[in-house]
């Protein structure tokens, strides 16, 4: 067994194996992802073929969060899979790291001194029918606001996650909304195997954080939407099932040292991704 860096092909192909395990990853995660943290993705090979693989991203100084920890079935149950764990959070150094782990996989976790703090539901329907005005594509000179809600609302900087995520391609669309000139919201939308998955989605109320998914998919020609939202947003999940939507899992936010504590958490409605945040 070799672990090492991972590569930007074996990130591709470990986004292959996430599609197979029905992760649904966006269709150009590979080159977004790979913009936040280069030196942030692991696998492990046998006989020269990588069977395992795990993703720590350090997002700023203080934070990193952990993904992507897929096995080969063929290779489970031979510890291949928590050699790289531990060899992957060094990376991590004295930050704060955190996961949206699987309920079954809590316990193990656990003993790696991770805690839950709280749960993400994942949520799919239709587009939300809300037009609200103020709404329009990303722009340059939007970046320098948008980091600043993005930090209010998750409690830390990720300023190179957001340099890739934001740019927008033919399967990625990113949206602000503006209250009196100024930017209260922003959200991106991105074509996936299955659906479009809309995240983050951060908005001054609930109103602007339904019009912001409904303008982004609608740019993507999407017709099937997918949130993960935190358990914060109780009445937000609420508002999603009056609009059709159904929750389709969840998973446990946990977090290995001091959880970050966002000055303006109630303003995320929805998370960027479960891999890196």
């Amino acid at each position: 067994m070799k672990l090492r860096l991972a590569l930007p092909r074996d990130l591709v192909r470990v986004l292959d194996w996430a599609c197979a395990e029905g992760w649904n990853p966006g269709l150009d995660d590979a080159s977004a992802f790979w913009a936040a943290d280069q030196d942030g993705f692991f696998v492990a090979e046998v006989n020269d073929q990588i069977v395992a693989a795990i993703s720590v991203v350090n997002h700023d100084a203080d934070f990193a969060f952990l993904g992507l920890y897929l096995c080969q079935p063929a290779f489970r149950g031979r510890g291949i899979g928590y050699a790289l764990w531990t060899e992957a959070l060094k990376h991590a150094g004295s930050r704060t790291v955190g996961l949206d782990g699987v309920a079954t996989q809590e316990a193990n976790y656990a003993k790696s001194g991770f805690v839950k703090t709280g749960a993400t539901a994942r949520f799919e329907g239709g587009v939300p029918d809300l037009i609200k005005p103020g709404l329009r594509p990303t722009a340059q000179d939007d970046l320098a606001a948008i980091a600043t809600l993005d930090r209010l609302a998750n409690g830390y900087m990720r300023p190179r996650f957001l340099s890739g995520w934001l740019l927008g391609t033919e399967t990625r669309q990113s949206f602000v909304c503006e209250t009196d000139g100024q930017i209260t919201g922003f959200a991106t939308a991105r074509l996936c195997h299955h659906g479009c998955k809309i995240g983050p989605v951060i908005a001054p109320d609930q109103e602007a954080a339904l019009a912001l998914m409904s303008g982004t998919s609608q740019a993507l020609g999407a017709s099937h939407v997918i949130v993960d939202v935190p358990d914060l947003q109780q009445d937000f999940r609420q508002a999603l099932i009056a609009q059709g939507f159904e929750a389709t899992f969840e998973t446990a936010r946990m977090y290995r040292g001091t959880p970050p504590n966002p000055p303006a958490a109630q303003t995320l409605y929805g998370i960027a991704t479960m891999e890196l945040g």
